[in-house]
């Protein structure tokens, strides 16, 4: 733990330790990590997910707060504004442009990775879950409570729960039971002031907006309280790969005019690097019902029972991570599992509206082999996604999408002549499918931040402006809404990184 008479050896180090003191409720120094700490390093890195954010170069906190209280996140928030810092919040690490731990100006990380507590009501079929707690804490809790429910949550299992539901986070039980927002009944905030809120004190405004608007634009949240779902006591999973020569084009073209209508227990998702493509399903039921739908709706792919298998929603939690058949459950509960595969990379995104014609996903194909490792992950919408209104939560991105594409590339050499060549590898690729994607605006999803769409400047006299650019691919028809609830919550724009949202012309006070 962090040692107070080393953090009071410095004179700027005392002024924040005694500011930070003074204004808990509850002890604080042990939370405290200044650079002279010897784990202030290892506390940083520890939830670096992307190597281009951990060289020398990068800007670090002055200090790190690792909350165990919620007096700390008050604490942090207002001795931040007292001194003139920059606040970011990181729950799992996983942003991708590393906005949860990166600034360009002098700033503070307040990390949450000690607040991770989930407690499992099953009467209520509801749960409190902490924002520093992983997805794979989240589901480990839930199945050992009660094994017919579950959580609409993603597929990796360290991502922290914080950011992925203040996100709008998907995962494979979305066509069924929507997004992880579309189940969140309450939620506890630390306003700009200090103040903690639920969704009663903080109003039905503000709750809306945290719920796809993304958190850290409005305050640290705390914790969530969330609606379970139920699951089937027997799920059926399958991963099967076709190549070029095994009609791959046909299978993927076929895909996009069926995976947006199949049945909504069915989720199947294209994984393309780029050949053989990948299908990856999850079926809420047995194999004979499953075989029964595949063969009537999409017998192209040419499944098999042998490419099926029946397990528990838990276990299908790990077979969608990739863990080996047998593996147990409690690797849920390790934070870093991936820790020595960890390396640079970069994430994009788009919504495709038209299927791509089958002449185009050549093109894809030979594009993506000519630009290298930039690979592709096709994701279903329709069934619940067609369901929720878009201006039901702050996430807008309803009807009239057939999928989502996630672009990504990974590299592990190191230095900046690599990381220019790969970034624009990606770069390429995405302009390339400038033709296939939503236009006016080409949507983006938030989650996976992407700094190329746009950003907005620290006190710039034009944030709203600058706001806007990503605002409307990230929110679409969401984002005056959000404008309007930032302006009125944070007025003086203390919550800013590079893609929050902007307040109203004229109304920053800096």
């Amino acid at each position: 733990m962090a040692s107070p008479s080393s953090s009071a050896a410095d004179p700027a180090q005392h002024k924040y330790l005694q500011c930070l003191t003074n204004h808990s409720s509850t002890p604080i120094s042990q939370a405290i990590y200044f650079p002279t700490d010897p784990l202030y390093t290892s506390t940083l890195e520890s939830n670096i997910r992307n190597l281009v954010y951990a060289s020398d170069s990068t800007p670090r906190p002055l200090f790190i707060v690792a909350a165990t209280h919620v007096s700390h996140i008050q604490s942090t928030i207002l001795c931040c504004k007292a001194h003139g810092l920059q606040l970011r919040i990181r729950s799992g690490g996983h942003d991708f442009d590393g906005l949860s731990y990166v600034s360009p100006s002098p700033f503070v990380l307040l990390d949450l990775f000690n607040l991770r507590s989930v407690t499992i009501d099953v009467e209520s079929e509801t749960a409190w879950v902490n924002s520093g707690a992983t997805l794979g804490e989240l589901y480990h809790e839930i199945a050992g409570n009660i094994k017919i429910l579950g959580f609409p949550g993603g597929v990796c299992p360290t991502v922290g729960v914080g950011g992925f539901l203040s996100g709008g986070g998907y995962g494979n039980l979305m066509r069924k039971h929507g997004l992880s927002v579309d189940n969140v009944v309450d939620a506890i905030i630390v306003d700009s002031d200090g103040r903690v809120l639920d969704r009663e004190a903080m109003g039905e405004d503000l709750f809306w907006a945290i719920n796809g608007g993304g958190g850290a634009s409005f305050g640290v949240i705390v914790s969530w309280k969330i609606r379970l779902v139920p699951v089937p006591e027997t799920v059926t999973v399958f991963r099967v790969e076709r190549t070029l020569e095994q009609g791959a084009s046909d299978v993927v073209h076929k895909w996009q005019l069926i995976a947006d209508k199949l049945h909504e227990d069915l989720f199947i998702r294209v994984v393309l690097i780029p050949v053989p493509a990948k299908f990856n399903a999850l079926f809420l039921g047995k194999t004979e019902r499953l075989m029964g739908l595949m063969d009537h709706e999409f017998p192209e792919l040419g499944l098999s029972p042998a490419d099926c298998l029946e397990m528990s929603w838990i276990e299908s939690v790990l077979f969608w991570s990739n863990y080996p058949p047998e593996t147990s459950t409690e690797v849920l509960r390790d934070r870093h599992p991936e820790l020595q595969s960890i390396k640079s990379g970069k994430r994009k995104s788009d919504y495709v509206v038209t299927p791509i014609p089958k002449a185009s996903l050549e093109g894809i194909w030979a594009k993506m082999m000519e630009s290298g490792k930039t690979g592709f992950v096709f994701n279903p919408y329709g069934g619940a996604m067609d369901e929720v209104p878009a201006a039901e939560t702050a996430f807008p991105h309803r009807a009239g999408n057939l999928y989502k594409i996630q672009y990504s590339i990974g590299w592990k050499e190191p230095g900046v002549e690599a990381e220019e060549k790969y970034l624009g590898d990606i770069r390429r690729m995405y302009s390339y499918m400038t033709p296939f994607v939503s236009k006016n605006p080409r949507r983006a999803y938030m989650n996976y931040r992407d700094l190329d769409i746009g950003t907005v400047k620290r006190g710039s006299k034009n944030s709203y402006a600058e706001g806007k650019v990503y605002g409307d691919k990230y929110f679409d028809g969401n984002f005056e809404r959000l404008v309007k609830v930032k302006t009125a919550v944070d007025p003086n724009y203390f919550f800013w990184n590079e893609q929050s949202v902007p307040v109203l012309p004229g109304k920053v006070e800096l």
